[in-house]
């Protein structure tokens, strides 16, 4: 997904003390008075972006950021092994959402996320619903255990040779059970030369998976600064070991709590990372949403994605 808007810079910023010894740091952009707008980002674990500032129109939108738990800015940081990730769950999240949103004395902002950040967008949204004026979702997930099984398992018979290094990744006798939480255990290992190993096997096969997709940069995973792929990795294994403490379906089963908040999905037909199927349920489930597909996009985004997704908050701006 390719910015709009030229570069800027924040003209605030700060690291929230979220009471647990978790620092947050968080940034606001563009108009201090214009419309709030929270951008969710994805992973779990890749941290804001400073492309992410350049989706809205700074004239008109309040653009707030945060680093999610462990990862960017936010400290203790998932690649120190001694970081405790007991204290790194979806509630804690969504707890530190809120606490952001008080801190900036924001009554209601827009929720922009894409793949992981649409999950933790909606887990917050249903939530707190009272609290989001509009909710805008790229490369949609709700994180059920069926998806993580798809992404890390059954996508494999498009990619079986990336596939089997990713399975031979951990020790043999859990290749054949839960391979997601094989790789948590080993990011949680006192041998810095194995979390290294696991977080490159694993960003590989991420890697591999969007390796067909006609745009977007190649090698979005295993291209990062390597701090970032250890917490990455430490993170999302962590989280999908544990479906991220969501009831299976949960999200999409009580979508009918965010009836009457204005909901644009704009989802990759091309997208093998996360199925087109995940948001035409949503988009069924959440009454009022309005789903676009996008032919020639994947988990990565195109052109056309970030027109979509421009349109909508040139729209919601207006609103």
């Amino acid at each position: 997904m390719t910015a709009s808007y030229p570069p800027i810079d924040p003209y605030d910023h700060g690291m929230l003390d979220t009471g647990d010894g978790n620092l947050i740091y968080w940034e606001t952009c563009g108009n201090p008075d214009g419309k709030p707008a929270l951008v969710v980002h994805g992973g779990p674990g890749s941290g804001c972006s400073v492309g992410a500032r350049r989706s809205f129109d700074p004239e008109r939108y309040r653009i707030i950021l945060f680093d999610q738990r462990g990862c960017g800015r936010s400290t203790p940081h998932a690649a120190d092994p001694t970081t405790d990730m007991k204290l790194n769950t979806t509630e804690h999240l969504i707890a530190d959402m809120e606490q952001l949103r008080e801190h900036l004395g924001v009554e209601k902002w827009l929720l922009f996320g894409g793949s992981w950040g649409s999950t933790l967008g909606l887990a917050y949204a249903e939530r707190h619903p009272e609290r989001v004026s509009e909710i805008v979702l790229a490369a949609v997930t709700s994180t059920r255990r069926y998806e993580i099984d798809w992404l890390y398992r059954g996508a494999g018979r498009f990619f079986p040779e990336a596939w089997e290094r990713f399975r031979n990744g951990v020790p043999e006798a859990d290749r054949d059970g839960d391979l997601v939480g094989a790789y948590a255990r080993l990011m949680g290992d006192p041998d810095p030369d194995v979390r290294v190993k696991a977080a490159t096997d694993w960003c590989a096969w991420e890697d591999a998976v969007v390796s067909a997709e006609p745009n977007g940069t190649p090698n979005p995973y295993g291209g990062r600064p390597p701090r970032a792929v250890l917490a990455l990795v430490r993170i999302c294994s962590h989280y999908f070991a544990h479906g991220a403490w969501l009831e299976e379906g949960q999200l999409i089963r009580d979508a009918g709590r965010l009836a009457g908040i204005p909901g644009v999905l704009i989802h990759g037909r091309l997208d093998i990372s996360a199925p087109l199927d995940t948001a035409w349920e949503l988009a069924h489930a959440w009454p009022g949403s309005e789903l676009v597909v996008i032919e020639d996009s994947g988990h990565k985004g195109s052109a056309a994605m970030s027109a979509a997704l421009r349109e909508a908050f040139e729209r919601f701006a207006r609103e």
